[in-house]
């Protein structure tokens, strides 16, 4: 009797203890020990062929308008068909944002810009229908 007394508390604290352990296993993964930022100059996402389908960069005030003034440092982020043709973009300067989704084909598209003191909605078909809003 002694014995039996001592067996069933010993097999109950030995099951909660398997419990606790498989639980723990299952249970969802929690990354204790994860950086609080990842950082770096740009971030690409593969799909399983390697193909970049989103994209975000810096770029450099390089680049060079009709006007001759140079673009202001933008960061843009870029999500990309299956063909490699960006269809969303969302980029940002000094000078302001803008936000651009293209359809089936480039002539189909429809930019929200917000540049300085202006914003603008402009839509465009395929034929080349183009409608502007301006507020």
């Amino acid at each position: 009797m002694t014995m039996q007394r001592l067996l069933i508390p010993l097999t109950v604290t030995n099951l909660a203890l398997l419990l606790l352990t498989v639980a723990a296993q299952i249970g969802p993964g929690l990354a204790l020990d994860a950086a609080p930022v990842v950082r770096g100059r740009a971030l690409e996402i593969v799909d399983d062929q390697g193909r970049v389908r989103a994209s975000i960069q810096v770029q450099p005030p390089t680049r060079f308008e009709a006007s001759g003034k140079p673009y202001p440092e933008t960061v843009i982020l870029r999500l990309i068909d299956a063909n490699g043709r960006p269809e969303v973009k969302i980029a940002a300067s000094e000078r302001g944002a803008g936000l651009s989704f293209v359809g089936d084909s480039d002539a189909t598209q429809v930019i929200l810009e917000a540049e300085g003191a202006d914003s603008s909605l402009k839509l465009t078909n395929k034929n080349g229908r183009q409608q502007i809003v301006k507020p």
